[in-house]
């Protein structure tokens, strides 16, 4: 697994348990808890390239919601294809969406940085 990926999967997992920890009615079973960060971020790889060009290519308007957009669809189909994850209320719905797509974003930022200092003070140290 490349680094990216890596981070890539640290990031969904970061985020679907920020929002876990925030929604009363979202839950996500521990015995699953990696299949479903699999299942997520795998779609959420595939369907995030997929929503922009069909976005891009039929309502430019929206393409500051890809995002959101391909979380809320990574979210229902891991919904459905795993028993793991369960999301009740419309509510819990949106803001699952949100914090997620946020959470797991600034993630993707930060995480990859942290490696690079960690590497470097490795480096440091074997000198």
């Amino acid at each position: 697994m490349t680094i990216s990926a890596a981070v890539f999967l640290a990031s969904c997992a970061i985020g679907l348990l920020a929002a876990k920890f925030t929604l009363d009615e979202m839950t996500i079973q521990w015995g699953s808890f990696l299949i479903v960060v699999v299942i997520f971020g795998v779609l959420q790889a595939i369907l995030s390239p997929f929503v922009a060009k069909m976005v891009h290519r039929n309502a430019t308007a929206l393409l500051g919601g890809v995002g959101l957009l391909s979380t809320f669809i990574a979210l229902l189909i891991t919904s459905l294809l795993s028993s793991g994850l369960t999301i009740r209320g419309v509510t819990t719905w949106v803001l699952a969406c949100v914090i997620v797509w946020l959470v797991t974003m600034i993630a993707t930022m930060f995480l990859p940085l942290l490696v690079v200092k960690k590497h470097l003070r490795q480096r440091t140290a074997e000198r």
